[in-house]
């Protein structure tokens, strides 16, 4: 009956992704599904991106509460600051040493490189890597290097900042004798949306954000699988997720209306991001490697017939992006 109803609340839509879904999934929530023990994540390393508020920080909050220590990725020195604050506030006796604030632009693929570099002198080992950066632009715009905006934050930068790191979470892996981990946070808008290997920088027809937000969230969890296969042997796990409808900043701000009716029952930050925060403390045993996640389950990557995409389309891409990251 329990699995009877959480498929009810995953179909369900203002059920499953609301504050209701998680509310009622967490009585559920037992065995290799509870609550990671505190220290959980005691000597471990993290990187999350987007952390300077909204679901990074809330993910940020749970992780350092498991014992581990956060990097703050984000693109503005004076929010990284900002949350640190927060989450030094929010949690007792905790170390500013402890959430070190680090600054990229995700997008721009020759500041990826750079930090990257940097990172991996300052940090001997890695263990969980956190990809929630995100955004939802009305128009079209590019990088500097030519890159739809949408595209090189979401998927871009994501997949070669994992490369240029793979060897910092290799050690990770190696020295805690588990697997590291990649967590990318997708939504469940990419369920309304095929893979569209054919233009991924949103070229042709009319643009709209929500559209290129869905697509390359679509695009996230295709390159998932892919690099689940390419790191699996070096010890890295590599995971997706997508958080519900929670009340953050990137909510409230590009999708008014949304809010203005959804509101009542969006997700707190906490709740959002509290998959991202158990998949890194989860038994390996119970996450595997390549599946997409909600409220603690594998869910479908498919619901519609029409967003299928093959093996060749699945190719494509991949080699599309790997030529666009160099």
């Amino acid at each position: 009956m329990l699995s009877v109803l959480d498929t009810v609340l995953d179909r369900a839509l203002v059920l499953g992704y609301s504050r209701i879904g998680h509310l009622i999934r967490r009585r559920t929530w037992s065995g290799g599904r509870a609550d990671p023990p505190r220290g959980a994540l005691a000597g471990r390393t993290a990187l999350v991106t987007g952390a300077g508020g909204g679901l990074g920080e809330a993910m940020a909050t749970g992780l350092v509460r498991l014992g581990a220590t956060v990097h703050l990725l984000v693109r503005s020195p004076d929010k990284g600051r900002a949350a640190q604050d927060r989450i030094v506030a929010a949690v007792p006796g905790l170390s500013r040493d402890r959430l070190p604030v680090q600054v990229c632009d995700l997008g721009e693929l020759a500041d990826v490189r750079a930090f990257a570099t940097r990172f991996a002198t300052e940090v001997e080992a890695l263990d969980l890597l956190v990809h929630n950066a995100g955004l939802l632009p009305k128009e079209r715009s590019e990088t500097s290097e030519g890159n739809e905006l949408t595209l090189a934050v979401h998927v871009l930068g994501p997949l070669l900042l994992t490369r240029l790191l793979a060897d910092t979470l290799a050690a990770g892996a190696e020295r805690s004798g588990t697997d590291s981990r990649v967590v990318v946070v997708s939504s469940g808008g990419m369920y309304a949306q095929p893979l569209r290997d054919d233009d991924l920088q949103f070229t042709r027809g009319d643009y709209g954000g929500t559209a290129a937000y869905a697509r390359t969230k679509r695009m996230q969890v295709v390159l998932t699988g892919q690099l689940a296969d390419e790191l699996g042997p070096r010890g890295i796990t590599v995971h997706a997720m997508h958080p519900g409808w929670a009340r953050t900043p990137g909510v409230t701000g590009s999708l008014p209306l949304f809010d203005a009716v959804v509101g009542p029952v969006l997700r707190t930050p906490a709740q959002g991001a509290d998959t991202v925060v158990w998949l890194a403390a989860a038994p390996t045993s119970e996450i595997g490697t390549g599946r997409f996640w909600h409220d603690r389950a594998a869910r479908p990557v498919h619901y519609l017939g029409r967003t299928r995409e093959t093996a060749e389309q699945r190719d494509r891409f991949r080699a599309e992006v790997d030529r666009l990251t160099g």
